[in-house]
């Protein structure tokens, strides 16, 4: 989508639908002396606030796509509301990244037809500044971000392998100030990693972990670390998923897509910052090597895993992973991950559940959820939880020690945290935000959750 600045109507020449926020009239495209024209319904303007505000410039695009047009016009001032406070910057790259994140839709596997997609190809905007027009812009870079995540994680199963992941992490930096290396399954065996190794035999693909490094920070600064879960397919393993649980399970690995982007996102923008993301890459298949429910696993650091139930390889996969982040002595680390549906169940579809020891890093991380729209919600991870995944054979047990169906997300949480202790850290199961839901003028699939929120945290973290 291209995005232009113009100062009059008149400057605007060609087929354009003008959009004009009416909190009378409803939806509606009319034309009128040959100018067409979108009425954007905005009722009870007294009640407006941030996430209606979102909501409003992503339902402009829709209408404006269903309305077949391909150029949009509109009065940056028209979104400036009274009791929604903002300055005209932080309102411009709201607008930035609404704008593309509604006009996406993921179309590499569709047949063109003669209109093709249907996608908006330019906005114009009136009543702007150079200091809005730069907000916006850089609202547009971040969402662009969001979007090739987004097509990471809608990728068929087939076609996004752990050395396809691989790759296309090396593509996303390439030309930027980044360092990647992947580790193949010889040097995970040399570094102990036996637990990624474990979750991946049973596939054919080679299991894969990547490290990327972005160090534009002061020297000796301690690195900011995100860890991603990389799990391209999951059919659950031995413990197989019924076969209406395993669709999706191609974006298994969101998380993972989605720290490969935010470390993209921060050096295109130079952020003058230490990061750096590990992604380990398996897929869960089922075979004559896969590992079974009763074993005992032991992790990179030195903690014994067993496992009750295979489909619990996520965070058997991210032990290995926040092990390996302390090699760096970061300041904080920051794991993402579609962990449980229990987080769906104690959620809904509307945040992500976050966990974490350190009151601060939790309230920052919600605050900039609620400016950005990638919405968190903290969950419990008190000490007493340790009790029901403490193991009989090994030292922790992969999912409730009786096998409860209760705290699901807890226990994946309180499971993780014995892999980290000692640091600071928070983990966000983004499962409830894997995909969107109805009513958000969003398209079907992948979130891109939640590489703006990570994003934002990372631009405002003072070491």
């Amino acid at each position: 989508m291209k995005i232009t600045f113009k100062q009059k109507n008149n400057d605007i020449k060609g087929d354009v639908l003008f959009v004009s926020i009416d909190s009378k009239n409803k939806d509606e495209t009319i034309k009128e002396n040959g100018k067409k024209t979108l009425y954007l319904k905005c009722d009870e303007l007294e009640k407006m606030n941030l996430r209606k505000l979102f909501l409003l410039v992503r339902k402009m695009i829709i209408m404006a796509k269903s309305s077949k047009a391909e150029k949009v016009a509109f009065d940056f001032n028209d979104f400036k509301f009274k009791n929604i406070e903002l300055t005209d910057v932080e309102l411009a790259e709201i607008i930035g990244t609404q704008l593309d994140f509604a006009n996406y839709e993921f179309v590499k596997y569709k047949t063109p037809t003669k209109e093709e997609f249907g996608f908006i190809k330019e906005i114009i905007i009136l009543g702007t500044n150079k200091e809005i027009e730069k907000a916006i812009l850089k609202g547009h870079i971040i969402t662009d971000e969001v979007n090739k995540t987004r097509s990471l994680s809608n990728t068929p199963g087939g076609d996004m392998t752990p050395h396809i992941l691989a790759k296309c992490a090396k593509d996303a930096v390439k030309g930027l100030p980044v360092k990647v290396i992947v580790l193949g399954e010889k040097e995970m065996e040399k570094q102990k990693m036996q637990a990624i190794l474990s979750v991946g035999r049973g596939s054919d693909e080679e299991s894969k972990f990547i490290i990327m490094e972005y160090m534009a920070g002061k020297k000796g600064e301690k690195p900011i670390v995100l860890v991603g879960k990389g799990v391209t397919f999951d059919s659950g393993g031995l413990n197989l998923k019924p076969s209406g649980s395993m669709t999706g399970m191609n974006m298994d690995m969101s998380g993972g897509a989605a720290v490969i982007h935010v470390l993209t996102l921060a050096a295109k923008m130079k952020l003058r910052k230490n990061i750096i993301a590990l992604i380990p890459s398996v897929e869960n298949f089922v075979s004559g090597k896969s590992y079974r429910p009763g074993d005992v696993i032991r992790s990179m650091s030195g903690q014994t895993i067993e496992i009750l139930n295979t489909d619990a390889e996520g965070r058997v996969i991210l032990a290995d992973a926040l092990t390996y982040s302390q090699k760096y002595n970061p300041e904080v680390v920051i794991d993402v991950a579609t962990l449980t549906g229990a987080a769906c169940v104690a959620l809904g579809e509307r945040a992500s559940a976050i966990f974490t020891n350190d009151d601060e890093l939790s309230k920052t991380l919600e605050k900039i959820g609620e400016q950005t729209g990638d919405y968190v919600w903290r969950l419990p991870m008190w000490e007493e939880y340790e009790n029901e995944i403490k193991g009989i054979l090994g030292d922790w047990t992969n999912i409730h020690n009786k096998d409860s169906r209760y705290g699901g997300a807890t226990y994946g949480a309180i499971f993780l945290y014995q892999f980290i202790k000692g640091y600071k850290w928070a983990h966000i199961d983004m499962a409830p935000r894997m995909t969107s839901m109805t009513g958000e003028y969003l398209a079907p699939g992948a979130l891109g959750t939640p590489v703006r929120l990570l994003y934002k945290f990372i631009e405002g973290y003072k070491n």
